[in-house]
């Protein structure tokens, strides 16, 4: 028989108990997050539980769709710099979540991504939809762990946020077994808020950019890739001015420079401007600040020389593993941007400014910029409705803070050409060049940001990916203005299959609905435009819906890009096999 004092004690302890749920939600609290984004499942419903009672603190986002969820949360780390949280369940729910896992890893995005997991006694059984998550996302995560007892939670969840934002950032994976999640425990403390840790460069190394910088006859600028901040994006303007250098922008992070700003260059990307590349190629000194100079920002690795550049390359970047990965810099420098900027800003020319006539590379600037507005301007394309007039009329209407976003497609192409970006976080687009991205990116833009304006600019096979989440905009009142580009087929894909088999057409037809009826069937506005003229009065009305609204652009599949129509691919296709 136990001992009076013993059951007192045990009834105490059982009174002032906690669970492995409650630590989770806890310490979602104390690292600061304000909404998650989930599809319910039945093996983390006890952290539902402990949602309900944080509704004040923590808004619960429900989503139509696992990869939405990780979609609106890999967009929210974009953002804020701080990780986006996705709440999944096990098997279908988390290999739904991994295409936002995987757009995270390789666009440099904190996020975490939280699974739930079947209990422990019932592991290692191909259980009701077990599946090992260390050997799932081993290749596309920073970490993957699963936290096997609750008293652990805080430790693991720390970890999790400080591994998402150091060094290069990316995705966490955490797998909660249900019944850690439900088990009761006693009270831990939880971890305060981690705080992002990055390196910064060097006195040294700070001299030597100086001392290269000076000695060049054409020096170029590529800035990009994630862990920027505005004041960072500031410090890089007055570098710019101060040394009259042109700046180029990684693929999909043109926000990182104020497009209208008489250094900017343009975007280094798919479908560079040729003189863009030219100068590029033709540069001496090549300062990166950021990007991972990747595929889509190196042309395919054709636009630098492997593994030594013909340029003297001054690469800096947050991770020390980035480095020497592809191109062998003269000057590597792991920084973190925002410290790496703020050097900058402070790195005086050799010379005053009114001795800068001396330099050989003054006027580049100019130069590059004017190349760059007359890239801009719209051509001409089949069709009643011109996608460059339209995307220029939406950059006019849009104010300097509002939010684009797309997925993957040709029809991004116009948008990356034609639109000017003025501000920070301004543009949310995957590199990873995943599609069904745009729609949840836009619907976590808004829901972060409800005082700005959101744009999601889709494809038709891009949209339907993730045009469900409509109803997510819907129930949450989140005012996006979705634009889709229909053009009856896989227009990317098209493109290629007619390059490489032209006249071959197999696999890549669509038969779509009507997207403004399909938009008004969830309750929100839909239009559908076949005029150019009909787009800004359909915006206005959209702007002015007080709610999610689509636009519907129907454009011919001759169509290709803004540089080619079909026809045009087609013809280049057969001249590389030899058939012209």
């Amino acid at each position: 028989m136990p001992h009076p004092n013993e059951s007192a004690n045990a009834a105490d302890r059982a009174k002032h108990a906690t669970t492995g749920a409650r630590l989770v939600v806890d310490t979602l609290v104390a690292q600061g997050v304000e909404r998650v984004y989930c599809v319910p499942g039945e093996s983390f419903l006890a952290v539902l539980d402990a949602l309900h009672d944080e509704t004040a603190r923590i808004e619960t986002i429900v989503c139509r769709h696992e990869a939405a969820a990780a979609n609106m949360a890999e967009a929210t780390g974009k953002l804020t710099g701080r990780p986006g949280v996705a709440i999944v369940t096990r098997g279908p729910g988390a290999t739904h979540a991994s295409i936002g896992v995987h757009t995270a890893f390789q666009d440099s995005t904190p996020m975490i991504l939280l699974i739930g997991q079947v209990a422990r006694d019932q592991m290692d059984r191909e259980a009701f939809q077990e599946v090992d998550y260390r050997r799932m996302f081993g290749q596309m995560a920073k970490w993957v762990a699963q936290i096997d007892d609750p008293r652990r939670v805080p430790e693991y969840l720390s970890h999790a946020f400080h591994l998402a934002m150091s060094g290069r950032p990316g995705p966490v994976v955490l797998a909660l077994p249900e019944d850690v999640l439900s088990d009761a425990c006693e009270p831990m403390p939880v971890a305060p808020a981690a705080q992002r840790v990055q390196a910064s460069p060097s006195a040294a190394q700070m001299e030597r950019v100086r001392e290269l910088l000076a000695g060049a006859q054409k020096p170029f600028v590529i800035a990009g890739g994630s862990g920027w901040t505005r004041a960072a994006c500031d410090d890089l303007r007055r570098f710019a001015e101060n040394w009259q250098l042109p700046v180029g922008v990684a693929f999909r992070f043109q926000d990182t420079f104020d497009n209208e700003h008489p250094n900017y260059a343009g975007d280094v990307g798919l479908g560079i401007n040729p003189a863009l590349g030219a100068r590029i190629r033709d540069a001496d000194v090549l300062l990166a600040l950021g990007p991972r100079l990747g595929e889509a920002t190196t042309a395919g690795y054709t636009l630098l020389d492997i593994p030594k550049t013909k340029q003297t390359l001054i690469h800096v970047h947050q991770g020390a593993e980035e480095l020497g990965r592809v191109y062998a810099a003269d000057l590597p420098i792991v920084s973190g941007l925002p410290e790496f900027a703020a050097q900058l800003a402070a790195l005086a020319p050799p010379a005053s400014s009114a001795a800068f006539a001396s330099f050989a590379w003054t006027g580049t600037a100019d130069e590059a910029h004017r190349a760059y507005l007359e890239w801009r301007k719209p051509r001409p394309m089949p069709g009643d409705v011109q996608l460059g007039e339209i995307i220029e009329q939406l950059r006019a209407r849009l104010p300097d803070d509002a939010i684009v976003a797309n997925g993957a497609g040709n029809y991004a192409t116009w948008l990356h050409r034609h639109f000017a970006y003025r501000g920070f976080r301004s543009q949310l687009a995957p590199t990873s060049g995943a599609m069904g991205y745009g729609v949840p990116a836009a619907i976590a833009a808004k829901s972060l940001y409800p005082q700005r304006a959101v744009v999601a600019l889709a494809g038709d096979g891009c949209f339907l990916m993730s045009g469900q989440e409509i109803a997510t905009a819907v129930q949450y009142g989140l005012a996006v203005v979705f634009i889709v580009v229909n053009n009856g087929h896989y227009g990317t894909i098209r493109m290629h299959q007619e390059r490489h088999y032209p006249g071959r057409v197999h696999g890549t037809q669509l038969t779509n609905p009507d997207f403004a009826a399909f938009a008004r069937a969830f309750g929100a506005h839909g239009e559908t435009v076949t005029q150019t003229a009909g787009f800004l009065p359909a915006l206005d009305r959209a702007l002015a819906a007080g709610g999610p609204a689509l636009i519907e652009l129907r454009v011919p599949k001759e169509a290709s890009t803004p540089a080619a129509t079909l026809a045009q691919v087609q013809e280049q296709g057969r001249k590389l096999r030899g058939e012209a």
